[in-house]
């Protein structure tokens, strides 16, 4: 569910949706998002100050913590 609703936010924000890529690494407690967007849309995506990937993340932890679960969003290059 993480995935789909990261995938969706961010498509929504960059000018190339096509390029971005949401890749889920599970653990036992936690759950690591890798998201990748094109070099031209990464400014987009982290915003002002970290301020819209900060509000990735608070949606993100506040999404996980139904299924008890931490998790945590980076942001490749």
């Amino acid at each position: 569910m993480e995935k789909e609703l990261v995938e969706y936010i961010v498509r929504s924000l960059v000018d190339h949706p096509d390029c971005v890529e949401v890749n889920v690494v599970e653990g036992e407690k936690s759950t690591i998002l890798e998201l990748r967007v094109s070099q031209d849309d990464l400014g987009k995506v982290i915003g002002k100050q970290g301020r819209i990937a900060k509000a990735l993340r608070t949606i993100l932890s506040a999404t996980a913590t139904k299924t008890g679960k931490h998790a945590s969003l980076e942001i490749l290059d």
